[in-house]
């Protein structure tokens, strides 16, 4: 009976705490299957493709001819001209218009669903574009008269890590948005801004035009980059979304052309993991680079850095200095590279330099000299102006103690003329006087002057008048040479 008082359903703690586990247990599953049905809905767009649409949408934008082979010429000049000038707007008006991106979109979706055909008309297309824009722009580099190397078209130059994500990226965006029921124009905007096709391409007629080709490899790369990583963005999208393979119905036919395809496919992977791999530690070993070069010798007071000329295919780093380098500094330098992983295992070449050191240090020392002796002209040029305003300040101080004697008002007849006033002139509604501070750059005089409010407005030729006779009135009772009517 007393374990029954104390316990009325007949259970212990024990199991009372595994009862309370059990439940938190479940209601821990039932939010992890509420999160995963809420992430499911938010993220999956399956549901609202249309695999037909997308399919034609993608082949319509594949040949190219007529209309659409002068809209690539133009889109080709504008974004040369945008390069060529440094402006932004130009360059993104020029990716906007441009018509590159269907022949990608195509070689990405014809490996996907097995279709030969399509990847044919695709690499072709693809070719002539590409051929074309490299042509347009090498004419416009080689006959327009300013070849600037501006700060646009070096950019496209040195591909990274973050052009191969930001293609990918993009050409999933893009791939996603064609394949949604409705196209979605601003993205697809977005993504031609952000893939940057065009401006490479220039940058390779730029650098054929100029003769650095150099910089045509370095945009050619940038280019191949992005088309490779769009069209892989747009393989796995449509595979990820089943699109269903096309089928021929001779079945050796069939066969032959899924290996061509298949082998197709996988000679787009090989070179994008390829650059993938190279970008990412070409990444690496510039971030480590700038770091060694900005660690260890922009903060050392005691070094002159004249030129860095890194050579990350040689795996070598040559550095000339200002002033004679000890082995004490190159040994200490060489150990100092070894913190820095992706460089660590570089060949510092250290050059120094101890006539051009002395010479540096002379030259700066002329410049301080002459620094110093413009500092101190204009010092005595500054003096000079002080004690010209002090003086021109004095003679203010006393012209203005000169100006401010004025005749106090109760010694003048003003009330009597005021009386008189407002008989002679019914019209005068108010009449003010006083003593003003007139100077013409020469000297500075006192001028009386009088205030009259008139009750009626009246045109300027009678108001004049009126004025006038006030002003003639009032002088001779003043006895005064200058009187002014405000």
């Amino acid at each position: 009976m007393e374990e029954n008082t104390q316990n009325p359903l007949g259970k212990s703690q024990d199991e009372k705490v595994e009862e309370q586990k059990k439940a938190v247990k479940k209601d821990a599953k039932g939010l992890f299957r509420s999160g995963s049905t809420f992430l499911k809905e938010l993220l999956d767009f399956r549901h609202d493709t249309d695999r037909e649409s997308t399919i034609e949408l993608i082949k319509a934008d594949i040949p190219f001819k007529g209309a659409t082979a002068w809209i690539l010429i133009c889109s080709i000049f504008i974004a040369s001209i945008g390069l060529n000038a440094n402006s932004i707007p130009v360059v993104i008006g020029a990716m906007l218009i441009s018509p590159l991106m269907g022949p990608i979109l195509g070689i990405g979706m014809s490996i996907a669903v097995n279709d030969i055909d399509t990847l044919r008309k695709s690499l072709v297309n693809f070719t002539v574009m590409v051929v074309l824009s490299i042509l347009t722009a090498w004419l416009f580099f080689f006959l327009f008269p300013l070849k600037v190397e501006s700060s646009e078209l070096l950019a496209r130059t040195k591909p990274d890590i973050r052009d191969v994500l930001i293609a990918f990226f993009g050409g999933l965006a893009l791939i996603i948005a064609r394949t949604k029921k409705g196209t979605i124009a601003s993205v697809i905007f977005g993504v031609a801004i952000a893939t940057a096709l065009m401006p490479p391409l220039c940058t390779v007629g730029f650098g054929l035009a100029v003769g650095k080709y150099e910089y045509a490899l370095g945009a050619m790369f940038l280019f191949t980059i992005n088309t490779i990583f769009i069209a892989l963005a747009t393989f796995i999208v449509l595979k990820l979304l089943r699109f269903p393979m096309l089928r021929y119905a001779n079945s050796a036919k069939r066969k032959l052309i899924a290996r061509l395809v298949s082998f197709t496919a996988v000679l787009v992977m090989i070179p994008a993991i390829y650059t993938f791999v190279i970008t990412l530690n070409q990444s690496k070993m510039e971030g480590d680079y700038d770091r060694f070069i900005a660690e260890e010798i922009d903060e050392n007071p005691d070094l002159y850095l004249r030129k860095p000329i890194p050579d990350y295919d040689k795996k070598t780093i040559k550095l000339f200095f200002d002033g004679e380098i000890t082995e004490a500094t190159k040994s200490d330098l060489e150990n100092e590279i070894l913190k820095y992983e992706n460089i660590s295992d570089f060949n510092l070449i250290i050059r120094g330099n101890k006539a051009r050191g002395i010479d540096q240090i002379s030259k700066a020392n002329d410049r301080y000299i002459v620094e110093l002796n413009r500092l101190e002209t204009e010092n005595e040029a500054l003096l000079d102006k002080v004690e010209d305003l002090k003086i021109r300040l004095a003679l203010i101080e006393t012209q203005l103690a000169e100006a401010q004697k004025v005749i106090p008002i109760d010694i003048l007849p003003y009330n009597n003329i005021a009386k008189d006033a407002k008989i002679r002139f019914p019209d005068l509604s108010l009449l003010g006087y006083g003593e003003v501070l007139q100077s013409n750059f020469l000297k500075v005089d006192t001028v009386k002057v009088i205030f009259p409010q008139w009750k009626f407005q009246v045109s300027d030729s009678l108001n004049d008048v009126r004025n006038k006779d006030l002003r003639e009135w009032i002088t001779g009772e003043l006895k005064a040479d200058t009187l002014l009517v405000q």
